[in-house]
């Protein structure tokens, strides 16, 4: 398991309701991979078919997940609303600020995506249809490594970032002090 998908009681208790946005500092996990599981199907079908609208129709969705959060994403609403109720697994809780910053990653290849899909409209560029072609390809990949086997490639980053001292530790705290999950999952499993 991964250190980000070690959130303690404490944590969940103390951070459930605070965020540097509208994002919540807590996300279900399962939720999560479940709305990366329908970005993969809409990518899969815009690559498959060549529909290049398609990321416009994402780049939306991720921008207002990455901005407002999760309750301002038509996708996350559905899962929550449609999806994430039929599946009986217990919640999950992993920290939400690695999740948003994958968001933004997402907003921003599919807005890429999107302006690069206009330029090969309005001049026929065969560079800029590659260019949708090989984002296309990453917005497969990695709503597949969520979705299939719980890598956050966004995520990944967020903690490299956040290594290096380029992302603060005050954005997420659980995320920063590894030591705190150590000691409250091992006196966890000593009391269990």
């Amino acid at each position: 398991m991964s250190a980000l998908h070690c959130i303690t009681g404490p944590y969940v208790v103390n951070n459930v309701g605070m965020s540097s946005s509208r994002f919540p500092a807590v996300v279900d996990e399962i939720t999560v991979r479940l709305i990366a599981a329908v970005v993969l199907v809409i990518a899969v079908v815009a690559l498959a078919t060549s529909q290049w609208w398609l990321y416009a129709v994402l780049a939306v969705d991720f921008t207002l997940r990455a901005a407002l959060g999760p309750s301002a994403s038509p996708i996350a609403r559905l899962v929550q609303r449609w999806i994430r109720p039929v599946l009986r697994a217990p919640k999950r809780p992993t920290a939400g600020p690695p999740k948003r910053f994958a968001a933004a990653i997402g907003a921003v290849m599919t807005v890429a995506a999107t302006a690069l899909w206009i330029v090969g409209l309005v001049t026929g560029s065969t560079a800029a249809s590659t260019g949708v072609v090989v984002i296309g390809v990453v917005m497969v990949l990695f709503p597949a490594l969520e979705s299939v086997l719980g890598v956050c490639v966004g995520c990944t980053l967020f903690s490299g970032l956040m290594r290096v001292g380029l992302i603060p530790e005050e954005v997420c705290l659980d995320c920063a002090d590894i030591t705190r999950r150590r000691s409250a999952t091992s006196t966890a499993q000593s009391v269990g």
